[in-house]
């Protein structure tokens, strides 16, 4: 499940590209499909692991070009273990909603952007992640949860502040607002509920096939109550 347009990035073979608050690696993998050098950085050692792994099982299976490299590495968003102007994409999705000093943060990420370079910042979007905090403490009040909600203009400000340019704005995932907000309504750890089952299969289902329906279906709702917000960016010459 990708935020991101990497088409729209221009990501692709020989590209030197990070991804700050890999996770999972969802993106990272994505990046590395495309022949890109990659590194996918966060602060958790089990999942750079697992995503240390993956990389060697994508090698592994020919999925990437055989010039593509990629390495996980663990570090703090704040102080970036990298030169400045290093990277020709800098990608960081759903990080800075979990970071109390997202100034810093987001500096620390302008930092190692090559003058001329794109990044992508997603975060969630305001008004769907509003109503999962008026629905549920649980959902964000807990150790490394969501500590604020942007707004797209509070957050474009931001990024402008650190001398990066806003080329463009989206949104994402429109089918997913409806599920969290559910879970938030009936109890964020009751993934036993009847509702949350049936939801949770609906969406498994949908990235499995992705069917035409609900792919078109998303993109008419996505401006309207997508989940995520993308602001696409660029660092002057």
């Amino acid at each position: 499940m990708l935020t991101v347009d990497f088409d729209r990035l221009g990501v692709s073979a020989g590209s030197k590209v990070i991804d700050i608050g890999a996770g999972q690696g969802r993106h990272s993998f994505e990046m590395f499909r495309r022949g890109a050098d990659v590194i996918a950085f966060d602060m958790s050692e089990s999942d750079m692991a697992d995503v240390a792994e993956m990389f060697d099982a994508m090698i592994a299976e020919g999925q990437v070009p055989a010039s593509a490299k990629a390495r996980a590495e663990v570090g703090d968003a704040l102080r970036l273990p990298y030169g400045d102007g290093e990277f020709d994409v800098v990608l960081m999705s759903e990080i800075l909603e979990h970071i109390p000093d997202d100034t810093d943060a987001i500096a620390e990420m302008a930092r190692i952007l090559a003058p001329g370079g794109v990044a992508a910042v997603t975060v969630p979007r305001y008004w769907p992640e509003k109503v999962c905090w008026t629905f549920s403490d649980e959902y964000h009040a807990n150790e490394g949860g969501h500590v604020r909600i942007y707004k797209a203009s509070e957050l474009a400000d931001k990024l402008r502040s650190a001398g990066l340019e806003v080329t463009g704005t989206d949104h994402a995932h429109a089918l997913h607002s409806p599920y969290w907000w559910l879970k938030c309504a009936v109890g964020v750890e009751k993934n036993d509920n009847p509702l949350v089952k049936a939801y949770h299969k609906l969406l498994v289902w949908d990235m499995m096939s992705a069917p035409k329906l609900t792919r078109v279906g998303e993109q008419v709702l996505n401006p309207v109550i997508g989940k995520s917000v993308i602001l696409y960016l660029h660092k002057p010459a």
